[in-house]
This record gives structure tokens, sequence and C-alpha cells, in this order.
């Protein structure tokens, strides 16, 4: 497994293009990722983590343009990515039809991030694509929180980059498509605060 400090943006981009699984560590835990785009790099993913096909694989984006690229952001959607993203939270919107069924298990609604990190919004933005990203565990394991859980659970994936995990608590998630929003995972941020920005 090949390491990269957090400076080697270039070179993350280059493996990430390669179509190279690279773990990364996140504003909430380490997460593991390839570039949207090749349903081989998805397959190759899912594979590493054992991850079953029932549970998709969450979207990171840069920023709120490039999220409307592949769901449909409403008015309430906007309000709550303007107060809480960059940040902890994972939005389920409805995806846009040029986003193939594929990366959503057939599903019509998409998880989408924007990760609290320079770094991560840096390679994104240099990559000029989203990043599928899962927690950087076996599934059903526990947490990576730091590198060497990576390396225990992952160790057959591309690379790593080196750094630490902010807050050692996957995102809240929560459901945007319903009238009423509803919290499909608790994290760090709570429903009573998502509610009451809107």
């Amino acid at each position: 497994m090949k390491q990269y400090k957090t400076e080697q943006i270039t070179e993350v981009v280059e493996a990430l293009n390669s179509h190279q699984i690279i773990a990364i560590p996140t504003d909430t835990v380490y997460g593991v990722g390839v570039k949207y785009g090749d349903l081989q790099d998805l397959d190759a993913l899912k594979h590493a983590k054992n991850r079953p096909e029932t549970k998709p694989i969450p979207f990171m984006v840069c920023d709120l343009e490039m999220m409307e690229n592949i769901a449909y952001v409403d008015n309430r959607t906007k309000k709550i990515v303007s107060s809480f993203l960059p940040g902890a939270l994972t939005l389920v919107l409805k995806k846009k039809e040029s986003v193939s069924d594929a990366y959503t298990n057939g599903m019509d609604t998409i998880a989408i991030r924007i990760p609290d990190v320079d770094f991560i919004i840096n390679l994104i933005k240099q990559l000029g694509s989203p990043i599928l990203v899962s927690s950087a565990n076996q599934s059903g394991q526990k947490t990576a929180v730091t590198y060497n859980d990576v390396f225990e659970q992952l160790p057959n994936i591309d690379g790593i980059v080196i750094g630490a995990c902010m807050a050692g608590q996957a995102s809240t998630i929560v459901d945007c498509t319903k009238e009423n929003i509803v919290i499909l995972r608790e994290g760090p941020i709570s429903l009573e605060e998502i509610k009451a920005v809107l």
C-alpha cells in the first residue's frame, strides 16, 4: 500500500485517475474511495470492503455546484447546505437521471456530503469529479479512525493518505426527500440543529 502525505494532492489525483482505491482522513472517520465515473472502480471498492450490494456508497463533492450536477437540490436543502456544509452531514437527495442506477443500487436517491477538510475539497476540485467514499473498514467491523486501523482492515487497497481524523464519529445522515426531513443515522449534527435553521 503506497503512503501519501496531504501535500501530495497531485499524486493522489493521479492515483484516483488511474482507478486506484485510496484511503483518506476526513472530518469524521477514515474514508476509502475511488473516483466517480467507472463502475468497475465502484465494484473494486465494494469488494475491498466486503460491502453488501444493498448499501450504496456515498458521494463526496467540493461544492453546491457539483452537488447539483448529480442531484436535485431544492431551496430547503440549500439552506441546510449553507448552514452545515462543509461538515459532518450527509444528505440523501433525489439523483439526477445522468447518474447510473448502478451507483445507487437501483434507488432513485443518492447520498452526498461536502467534507470539512481542505485537502479533500482541493483533491475533488483537481479531479473535477465527485469521489465515492465509504468508511475505511471491513463492512460490519469497527470504524477506522486512525491510519493503523486502515492498515489492519484494508491491507490490499492501493494507497493511503496519512493524517488525522477530526471527529472520530461518522456523519449524521439526513433524508431530504421527504416532506419532513428524517435522520437516518445519528451523528455530530442533530435534527434539532437542522430544524432550527429551517
